[in-house]
């Protein structure tokens, strides 16, 4: 049991690239676990990129190999995580314009 709370309190992190006239699907650009999954999200935040916290999703998609795309059996939470990014950008880019 003590070990299982240790396992879960591991952070990880995991980074998706998705080029619409390119990819096929989403695809895994960084992974890692613990100190490397903070950098990874340090990075992402310095760079203004949205960062979605689902802990089960970034342990299953952390599997994956980098360059590998997501399997279809995970399109759906993915493209929900998207159109989140994308309202973000949108969001973003209002608040530009209007100063």
């Amino acid at each position: 049991m003590a070990e299982e709370k240790k396992r879960e309190k591991v952070k990880t992190a995991v980074a998706l690239g998705y080029d619409p006239n390119e990819d096929g699907a989403p695809k895994v650009i960084a992974s890692g676990k613990g100190a490397l999954a903070e950098k990874i999200i340090e990075q992402a935040k310095e760079n203004k990129i949205p960062v979605h916290e689902d802990n089960k999703l970034a342990e299953t998609l952390s599997r994956l190999e980098i360059g590998e795309m997501i399997p279809p059996e995970l399109y759906e939470v993915v493209a929900e995580i998207l159109v989140f990014v994308d309202a973000m950008d949108k969001i973003k880019a209002k608040d530009k314009s209007r100063k």
